[in-house]
């Protein structure tokens, strides 16, 4: 299948998990590009795809570049949004302050303080997620559900940033029945947290579900889906 019916497959899927579970809101399709190049991309933005994600710094800025560079040359390219991903290391912050819409992996204090530092020098507010490690792994980034509404709060705290709620990712090849507990667990975390009204903490989008659980973390309430292998390949 191509690349545009991939994705009308991505999203059938997505609405009718939405209408089993009795949701009305929408979900938002981020459109993974890890293992695709910007001849890819381009397929995806015919299909009517503006919102996409990279897990490395480099890789964004190498797409970022070459969308731009073929702009100039009088390609029609729509407004795109990106997301970052990936394990953000501190010296790659600077990179991508002004350039991403969303950061899905604010996973310590230290990270956070150092997008608010770059962003504060920009002259931009940056969004971030704070993500948690609901399954436990040790494989995995990400604060522990206990320390996440700490976490929360001192982001929030900082200048030029704002939280807009949080992320997961499922171990691989989990059985559903532990895929609903951890998306389900987070949650509940997030609307915990969002009761809360914690100052410069906007609580309203829940990052859960990739190409092998998405339509697993739409059921459990997600609301921001992160799909690459299912659309690209």
């Amino acid at each position: 299948m191509s690349i545009a019916d991939n994705l009308r497959e991505v999203r059938r899927r997505i609405d009718a998990a939405l209408t089993e579970s009795g949701r009305t809101d929408n979900v938002t399709l981020v459109a993974v590009t890890k293992y695709s190049g910007v001849p890819e991309v381009l397929e995806a933005i015919r299909a009517g795809q503006t919102v996409f994600a990279e897990n490395r710094v480099q890789m964004l800025m190498d797409k970022w570049r070459k969308l731009d560079e073929l702009r100039e040359a009088g390609v029609q390219i729509p407004e795109l949004h990106w997301h970052m991903i990936g394990r953000l290391q501190t010296n790659k912050v600077k990179y991508i302050v002004g350039k991403v819409e969303l950061i899905h992996s604010c996973d310590s204090l230290k990270l956070a303080e150092e997008i608010s530092r770059q962003s504060v020098k920009a002259g931009v507010v940056s969004r971030v997620l704070i993500e948690v490690n609901v399954s436990g792994e040790a494989s995995k980034s990400g604060v522990t559900p206990e320390a996440t509404e700490e976490l929360v709060r001192q982001c929030a705290a900082l200048p030029g940033l704002t939280v807009c709620g949080l992320m997961t990712m499922a171990p691989q090849g989990a059985p559903e029945p532990e895929l609903t507990r951890i998306f389900t667990n987070l949650n509940k975390l997030f609307v915990d947290i969002g009761a809360k009204s914690i100052y410069n903490c906007s609580m309203t989008t829940l990052s859960m579900g990739m190409s092998a659980d998405y339509v697993e973390a739409v059921k459990c309430g997600s609301n921001m889906v992160r799909v690459g292998h299912r659309i690209f390949t």
